[in-house]
């Protein structure tokens, strides 16, 4: 199953944004406003910037919101993807921008950040969900991390948030078969 160019992005965004909260292997990832900039810098988001820190704490709250999705059954996926475009105020427009073309947007391009993101999540979430492919919306399985990320390999084989966790199980792995060889 492949989704639209958006669709990934938003997902992909959205799986980021969430390994920003702080964890006991990681320290909060948006201290200020700079880190959200610096977070969203690359990601093609287009319209009013966050500029306070009541936009970074409204951020916040959405990333919180959104790492639901990971540990959500379909309908409790239903009912945050209609809450938060019912929050959001969303209504559907195409457009065409670069570098992406044509795609939704949803909210008005002065809405503030938290509300954007939000409401992108959720209008990709609504192909997730329709497409039946809410497990691809995965938690790694390293040890010692607990990121999440959107599985978009063929057979949904991916098991690790990157390349640093797989190879630190590989290691791990490879070591203690050595180690039980003698």
């Amino acid at each position: 199953m492949s989704f639209t160019h958006d669709t990934e992005v938003a997902l992909q965004y959205a799986a980021a944004l969430v390994n920003t909260r702080p964890s006991p292997s990681r320290e909060e990832g948006l201290e200020s406003l700079d880190d959200l900039l610096e977070q969203m810098a690359g990601w093609g988001w287009t319209g009013s910037e966050p500029s306070s820190p009541q936009d970074l704490e409204a951020v916040r709250r959405v990333r919180e919101r959104l790492r639901d999705y990971w540990y959500s059954d379909v309908d409790e996926a239903v009912r945050i993807t209609n809450e938060l475009l019912r929050d959001g105020d969303a209504r559907p427009r195409l457009v065409d921008h670069e570098p992406i073309g044509w795609h939704i947007h949803a909210t008005d391009d002065d809405a503030p950040v938290a509300v954007r993101m939000a409401v992108d999540t959720a209008l990709a979430m609504i192909d997730v969900i329709r497409a039946g492919e809410l497990d691809r919306l995965k938690t790694c399985t390293a040890g010692d991390c607990d990121d999440v990320f959107v599985d978009l390999s063929r057979n949904r084989s991916r098991k690790f948030c990157d390349g640093t966790c797989g190879n630190n199980a590989n290691v791990a792995a490879y070591r203690a078969r050595k180690a039980a060889e003698g």
